[in-house]
């Protein structure tokens, strides 16, 4: 997997989107790591706010979603 900076924001954060989420208009996230938090947003609605989450919990979440299977 691979990522691809999507944009800056007026905050000053760069987003990240997955190569995973293709162009297709699926369910897609955009990441961007701030000062000590990491933020996530719906990248079909970029204005529609963001969640934050310390770094340490963003890891735990990845670290649990890595270790699933895909399902379709």
């Amino acid at each position: 997997m691979s990522t691809e900076q999507i944009m800056d924001d007026a905050a000053g954060l760069a987003w990240f989107k997955s190569s995973y989420s293709g162009n297709q208009g699926g369910n897609c996230v955009e990441v961007a790591a701030g000062s000590g938090a990491v933020h996530v947003r719906d990248s079909k609605d970029r204005d529609g706010g963001s969640l934050a989450f310390t770094p340490e919990a963003w890891a735990a979440f990845v670290g649990f979603a890595a270790a699933r299977p895909l399902t379709g």
